[in-house]
């Protein structure tokens, strides 16, 4: 018999047989593979963690184990992000000297850069720039490096921002453009600065589909009057809340309720989740703004 042959099976092929003989040292090597795998996975993790809380030393032992510092994933996306978020320029610094993507997508944030404008960090983010991240990269929450800074009422980081070129109407993220960013915090001196640069103060998108429908569902009256002496368009339809007189009945807004209607606002709009103003108020139970839309002509039975 054929020496070769011995201990097949029926039906086994030559082949077959090789395989499934050397199938436990193949295994072996590919459990090794994937523990390795993991070991670099659960370094790069921990680079990031060390990244988010500043520890410049463990930072160090872990680049010098070979933690990757490019490597993405996670809650902030990369181990830059982190420590951009963090404000901590010491750690970026460092990331930078050890080939950092300064640029590199991903993550809550977006980019380095959005997550240092969202936390208000002004050195941060002159030192990302000057290093040559893109300002007008997109992505993340909130869309922008600009609209992050906005949805803080980071002044000086959206003057920085617009200085060095930053889109003022870009169309993204959760607030859709920074003007409307900043009008739902309630944030005046950055929604007039946004104005006086050349925002679009009616462009519709995001979450509240305008500014004034974003300041007026937030109670923000002195954002409301503002946007409405730049030309706001009182009765616009878009958004979740259809409209701005919408928004500011079903959170019982009264007085930016009845500033709306002394501008003009209709309450009889259809449109928006609630359907009318008027169905908006019921749904919150706001008497008040009940009787306000009500003596404005409001549909009982629309």
């Amino acid at each position: 018999m054929d020496p070769s042959s011995a201990n097949y099976y029926p039906g086994e092929s030559r082949a077959d047989h090789r395989t499934q003989s050397s199938s436990p040292a193949l295994q072996q090597q590919q459990d090794i593979g994937a523990d390795v795998k993991m070991q670099e996975a659960e370094r790069d993790e921990a680079l990031q963690v060390a990244a988010a809380g500043g520890h410049e030393e463990a930072i160090l032992l872990l680049l010098d184990e070979g933690a990757d510092v490019k490597a993405q994933g996670g809650e902030y996306g990369s181990a830059l992000q982190a420590a951009a978020a963090g404000g901590y320029e010491d750690v970026i610094r460092l990331f930078l000297d050890r080939g950092a993507d300064l640029n590199a997508q991903g993550g809550e944030y977006g980019s380095a850069l959005q997550a240092a404008a969202a936390g208000g960090h002004q050195e941060v983010v002159l030192h990302l720039l000057d290093e040559g991240a893109d300002v007008n990269t997109q992505g993340g929450k909130y869309g922008s490096a600009l609209q992050a800074a906005a949805a803080g009422g980071h002044q000086g980081v959206v003057r920085i921002l617009l200085d060095r070129g930053a889109d003022l109407n870009a169309q993204s993220g959760e607030y859709g453009d920074a003007l409307q960013a900043a009008s739902a915090g309630g944030y005046e001196d950055v929604t007039r600065m946004l104005l006086d640069r050349g925002a679009d103060v009616n462009a519709q998108g995001g979450e509240y589909g305008s500014a004034l429908q974003a300041a007026s569902y937030g109670g923000h009256s002195d954002v409301v009057e503002l946007l409405c002496t730049r030309g706001a368009d009182i009765n616009a339809q878009a958004g979740y809340y259809g409209s701005a007189l919408q928004g500011a009945a079903q959170r019982g807004h009264t007085e930016i309720v009845r500033f709306l209607l002394h501008k003009g606002a209709d309450p009889n709009t259809p449109d928006g989740s609630y359907g009318h103003a008027l169905q908006a108020a019921a749904s919150g139970g706001h008497n008040d703004v009940l009787r306000l839309l009500l003596e404005s002509g409001a549909d009982v039975n629309a």
